[in-house]
């Protein structure tokens, strides 16, 4: 299984795929944006700058048992900051469907698409 957002700048591209992977474990409109966790990071390119991005989330909602609804990504050069919005896992609430071991190397890719949208995708370790 794997995640893929497009966005019209490589920040929405961030932010689609990091909602794709909420939606993997569990229905994002179900998550009320209640706490906000932030994220940094940075990387020597930009498809390792998305992967540590993607396996920063997949920690923070295994260690602190959160999951995501929301997300504002900001990228400088090879420098990541990004928001959150979610909550703590309520089962009977957001039934989580699966939980993600972390993002892989296999198909990751950052760059731009045939029709010049920015593209962020990876195959997830269920």
């Amino acid at each position: 299984m794997g995640v893929r957002g497009h966005g019209t700048t490589l920040e929405e591209a961030f932010a689609s795929a990091a909602e794709g992977l909420t939606a993997v474990v569990v229905e994002p409109s179900d998550v009320e944006p209640i706490e906000k966790v932030d994220f940094t990071g940075s990387a020597s390119d930009p498809e390792l700058l998305f992967y540590d991005f993607m396996n920063s989330i997949v920690y923070e909602m295994a260690v602190s048992a959160r999951v995501f609804s929301r997300f504002r990504v900001r990228v400088e050069g090879n420098y990541l900051q990004a928001e959150a919005w979610g909550e703590r896992v309520d089962v009977a609430r957001h039934q989580p469907a699966v939980e993600i071991k972390g993002a892989t190397f296999t198909q990751l890719a950052v760059g731009r698409s045939d029709d010049g949208r920015w593209l962020a995708q990876c195959i997830l370790d269920i």
